[in-house]
């Protein structure tokens, strides 16, 4: 008689069907996650942390593809590439369904996941972009006339005001308002407009 086989699931597993679930707008519950896994919750919270922490990784695994492919496609150098980096990420942000979907199904939760101190999509924004801002000095394409991890950090925080003007300010994001946005980073870049 053949023995049978389990399969058990692992941390990959676990971050799949969230990011599955997440894709579709579906709630992720960490109890029916485990149920559904076969595994114990206290196993599920060893992987994963908590729900924030498990979405917010979600999150990156969304926006570092995309960051990598604004890097590696964006053309020239300095103050255009930044500018040209910023654009890509931000209006592909700004029209991504499922993000959408995310902030009117319960906007309070989503501000706090995507813009909160505590955020892992924000912290890692910020050092990605510092990591870009660096290079680019360290090119000698750039002299910004500011520290560049405060530059980095109003950046992404032009950016959220754009992207989650729905919640924070009660009107639709609109692609002319990120082109504002990125007109100021030109100009906080030191370039010309």
């Amino acid at each position: 008689m053949a023995e049978k086989i389990t399969i058990r699931a692992t941390p990959a597993d676990a971050f799949k069907r969230a990011r599955r679930l997440w894709l579709k707008g579906e709630r992720i519950h960490l109890a029916s996650l485990s149920d559904e896994l076969n595994i114990g919750r206290a196993t599920l919270f060893r992987w994963v942390g908590n729900k924030d922490l498990l979405i917010g990784e979600v999150l990156w695994s969304l926006y570092d593809p995309l960051r990598q492919e604004a890097l590696a496609m964006t053309p020239g150098v300095g103050v255009d590439y930044v500018v040209g980096v910023y654009r890509h990420i931000n209006s592909t942000v700004l029209h991504f369904g499922p993000l959408r979907r995310f902030i009117h199904q319960d906007p309070e939760y989503a501000l706090k996941i995507l813009t909160s101190s505590q955020s892992t999509l924000r912290s890692r924004t910020v050092e990605a972009n510092t990591r870009m801002l660096r290079d680019q000095v360290a090119q000698g394409h750039i002299t910004p006339p500011m520290n560049i991890e405060s530059l980095s950090y109003f950046m992404v925080r032009l950016a959220e005001a754009c992207l989650y003007s729905d919640i924070l300010g009660g009107r639709e994001p609109r692609d002319e308002e990120l082109e504002d946005a990125c007109t100021a980073v030109r100009i906080l870049l030191g370039g010309k407009v």
